[in-house]
């Protein structure tokens, strides 16, 4: 009887040994298929994106963060896998910033950005000195001058790329600007003459995108910074997961998707990780040279 006790130790060992192996292989082989993908505008379409996602095997783990702040920061620090949030200009001010490489893999649309009023129905009818609440991050709120000044509405006093209020020829512009949060310009529109607002906040405050009194022309080839994009880290960037993730959103079901999301506002690109990189570098060179 002692013989076969002993003989049953290394038996059951094996047993357990075998257990753990196979669950470990099958946690890995789970793993594999999982994408931690964050975005800051979690809404229908991307309920169509994860199920296509599903379908090719890639379950998609997404976590909606509340501010533009967060997304890229859980990216750099391994949090999640891949975002989909923000433009070039965007992304570029924040490898700079941050002494950061992360990574376009490729694009997905571009969004006209808007001026918005609920007390003046056209261009024509903001007074002199009209109050206009524009976002206050960096690469935002130039691009919200630049639309101010295509509208005709302000003058900058200088060629920079990247202007801040302080650019802003007061004597020559027709109206004001206040920086505040970019999620507080739809709630502001009760207070000013105008908001310039970001998709994004658009859909959260039921403003109709299509009501703005102006926007910025995304066909412009001056818009490719405002280029939107899936962003990974540069080592991960040719993982086939995340390139599969850049096709599936090109599919027809989620582009029917985000257009009634953003009432066919949005205006889909179709830009390789390659062009993209190209076009950050010249973004990233650009805010280094403080142009």
């Amino acid at each position: 009887m002692k013989f076969h006790r002993v003989l049953a130790i290394p038996v059951l060992v094996a047993t357990a040994a075998l257990t753990l192996t196979a669950c470990g292989s099958d946690d890995k082989a789970s793993s594999d298929t999982v994408v931690r993908i964050g975005t800051t505008d979690k809404d229908k379409a991307w309920d169509v994106f994860e199920q296509k996602a599903n379908e090719q095997g890639i379950t998609l783990k997404i976590t909606n963060f509340s501010d533009y702040k967060q997304p890229n920061l859980a990216l750099s620090q391994k949090q999640i896998d891949v975002n989909l949030f923000q433009h070039l200009q965007f992304l570029g001010a924040y490898n700079v910033a941050n002494n950061t490489d992360l990574t376009p893999i490729g694009s997905t649309y571009i969004v006209p950005l808007g001026l918005y009023s609920k007390k003046h129905k056209t261009i024509a009818d903001l007074p002199q000195g009209a109050e206009i609440a524009i976002p206050n991050d960096p690469t935002n709120q130039a691009r919200a001058l630049f639309v101010l000044q295509a509208a005709g509405l302000l003058k900058l006093s200088s060629e920079t790329k990247a202007p801040s209020p302080a650019d802003v020829d007061k004597g020559a512009s027709k109206v004001k600007v206040t920086p505040v949060d970019a999620a507080q310009t739809a709630l502001s529109l009760a207070s000013v003459d105008g908001s310039i607002i970001n998709n994004t906040f658009l859909d959260r405050s039921g403003i109709d995108p299509n009501s703005a009194l102006y926007k910025d022309d995304p066909s412009n080839p001056a818009a490719e910074p405002y280029i939107n994009a899936l962003v990974t880290r540069a080592e991960d960037k040719n993982d086939p997961r995340y390139q599969k993730l850049v096709e599936l959103w090109h599919s027809p079901e989620v582009l029917q998707a985000h257009s009634e999301v953003t009432k066919g506002t949005a205006v889909e690109v179709r830009r390789n990780g390659p062009e993209l990189e190209q076009i950050l570098q010249r973004v990233q060179q650009t805010i280094r040279d403080g142009k």
